[in-house]
């Protein structure tokens, strides 16, 4: 079963949740060999669409970067998945980063906004699966685990 968007249910109990600070988006992506943009509208130029899912997804992330810094939001962990050590073996992310947004109104408000939303169809159209985990972000050190927190 692959996982290309929240439900209504996950959406609502984010939005619920809507302590202060900052809010983490772990993000893992499985891309699609071919972009699948379904039946492409007339108007639109077949030709200059992106082909890949890497293009696609290149796509998305030109389109939503605007909205993201207007909303305060940026990407403060990006890396390239080598090996998956605990965990199904198959398993393989193209894409992996964390995106930090100042609040979880932020991220419910990037949702909404008609840029975004029209970004979107991109990354619909370059994803074959992916992960999208909230995290509250905490202090970072030398132990795994803080008795603090």
């Amino acid at each position: 079963m692959s996982h290309t968007a929240f439900t209504k249910e996950a959406f609502r109990a984010f939005r619920d949740d809507d302590r202060a600070g900052p809010v983490h988006m772990l993000n893992l992506i499985k891309l699609r060999p071919r972009a699948d943009y379904g039946d492409v509208p007339p108007e639109t130029d077949a030709e200059a669409m992106p082909r890949t899912g890497a293009e696609a997804y290149a796509a998305y992330g030109r389109a939503s970067a605007p909205v993201l810094a207007r909303l305060g939001a940026r990407i403060v962990w990006r890396g390239r998945l080598e090996q998956v050590l605990i965990g199904p073996g198959e398993e393989h992310w193209d894409v992996c980063f964390i995106a930090e947004y100042p609040s979880p109104g932020a991220f419910a408000e990037m949702v909404f906004d008609p840029g975004y939303r029209e970004a979107m169809r991109h990354r619909q159209a370059a994803v074959a699966d992916s992960r999208l985990i909230r995290l509250a972000p905490l202090t970072t050190g030398a132990a795994f685990n803080d008795p603090d927190d």
